[in-house]
């Protein structure tokens, strides 16, 4: 998936940190970006007795909400599977770089984000996460793969150059 790069890491970790710090530093280089944040919970869009919570709680498919100022689509899954990364990703915009956090086991190029402060152990010792590069606030683990490039998690800039450098993307 061309201009797809993802961020993973255990919960606490800082992922949505990073990207909301990195989303200016891409648009200041020129770039278009999107992001899809996955989540194993329920997602509240709005209080239950607002319109578009009434249209879907009475069936609705799909209930898009629209303002001057943006729009959203809520679309009611109703036991059907959840759709594929490729899927979600058909349903948005043009942009030069869609970053995503969560979907650990898509085939896609992805950071870890890392905190040795959490004590938890690092995904990318999992057999089953690939990723490319670790983001972290810690120094190179023993053991890591030396293929695996570390990055300063606090250097947001920093990593966002090697998301770029990864997908071939020049500043406009």
């Amino acid at each position: 998936m061309a201009g797809v790069f993802g961020l993973a890491g255990r919960s606490g970790s800082g992922k949505t940190t990073l990207i909301e710090a990195m989303l200016p530093i891409l648009l200041a280089r020129g770039l278009r970006v999107n992001v899809i944040k996955h989540s194993h919970h329920d997602i509240p869009l709005e209080p239950p007795g607002k319109d578009s919570a009434r249209f879907r709680a009475a069936g609705a498919q799909e209930v898009m909400v629209a303002s001057p100022y943006r729009f959203a689509i809520a679309h009611e899954l109703r036991d059907r599977p959840e759709p594929s990364l490729a899927e979600q990703l058909a349903r948005l915009a043009p942009a030069d770089l869609t970053l995503v956090e969560g979907f650990k086991q898509e085939a896609i190029p992805r950071i870890e984000v890392f905190r040795p402060a959490l004590g938890q152990p690092p995904l990318h010792a999992q057999p089953d996460f690939d990723c490319v590069a670790v983001a972290s606030d810690g120094p190179r683990l023993p053991g890591a793969p030396q293929s695996l490039a570390w990055l300063p998690l606090n250097e947001v800039a920093a990593v966002a150059d090697f998301i770029c450098r990864h997908q071939g993307l020049a500043p406009r």
